[in-house]
């Protein structure tokens, strides 16, 4: 065996130092996916599915196909929130995403179950291998923006997200207490040590408008997006209201109706990607 020069792109050498290997999976031969958004929380129940059923609303209105990639296996909320009911089909090519109302390519497990309040009880390497298939096996037609709904925390799923899907970038979603904005920073760290590029981040639930006087009222304690924001160099920001309405979508699955302008710099930022 010759000296190491360090140069490997010179060596034939099997010496396993050419670099970190790749886990990157190919999407189904038929798929067509522009660009991938992973939407992510530190936590449960800070609306992380809301916020990504809204930016994908938002890029279809503006002319852009969308496609969601429903990671959160275990607590699944997406078709509901599209009001999609129907069953997703496959062939020997691959499996074919459900449509909602108004042209959202949606996968979710839900959508595979006979039932869809039952439970799914299953460990997290079986849960990353499901997610994979959704990226491997479902067919994502001419899409512009695959929008990934991520389970909470830092653990299987995430991982497999990050290593085995090309993410373009992330979108994290906080609210105001401290305890939350403590743990959001935990996915923040993960998204650098994978070199994932933050987009954006989004703080859910941040102000209650008074409908008699209109003055906001912080219900959940002073917001720290800016400082966030500031100490991880995150370039985009939004605050969105505690609102019934948008819970009043979601849970009559007309969130495509909704209407707002809060992330609309969020939007904006991701059309400079295409």
């Amino acid at each position: 065996m010759s000296e190491c020069t360090h140069d490997c792109s010179t060596c034939s050498e099997a010496c396993g130092q050419a670099g970190p290997q790749s886990f990157l999976e190919k999407p189904n031969e038929f798929s067509s996916i522009k660009k991938v958004i992973a939407v992510v929380s530190g936590k449960g129940g800070v609306g992380k599915s809301a916020i990504t059923s809204m930016l994908t609303v938002l890029m279809q209105r503006r002319g852009y196909q969308t496609g969601i990639l429903d990671a959160d296996v275990t607590g699944p909320s997406i078709p509901r929130a599209f009001g999609v009911n129907g069953r997703a089909t496959a062939s020997d090519l691959g499996i074919f995403p459900v449509q909602s109302k108004l042209g959202t390519q949606i996968i979710s497990v839900n959508l595979l179950l006979d039932d869809p309040t039952d439970p799914v009880v299953w460990r997290g390497p079986v849960i990353a291998g499901m997610v994979s298939q959704f990226w491997k096996d479902v067919i994502w037609k001419d899409v512009d923006f695959l929008f990934v709904d991520m389970p909470p925390g830092t653990g299987d799923v995430p991982l497999t997200v990050f290593q085995s899907i090309p993410v373009d970038g992330i979108v994290v979603v906080t609210s105001p207490q401290e305890l939350v904005s403590m743990i959001v920073e935990k996915a923040v760290k993960m998204a650098g040590m994978l070199n994932v590029p933050i987009l954006g981040i989004v703080e859910n639930m941040s102000y209650f408008t008074c409908p008699d006087c209109g003055k906001n009222h912080s219900v959940f304690g002073e917001s720290r997006i800016e400082e966030l924001a500031e100490k991880y160099s995150i370039p985009v920001t939004s605050k969105l209201p505690i609102n019934n309405k948008i819970a009043a979508a979601c849970d009559k699955g007309m969130i495509e109706l909704f209407e707002g302008d809060w992330l609309d710099n969020m939007a904006d930022s991701f059309e400079k990607m295409i």
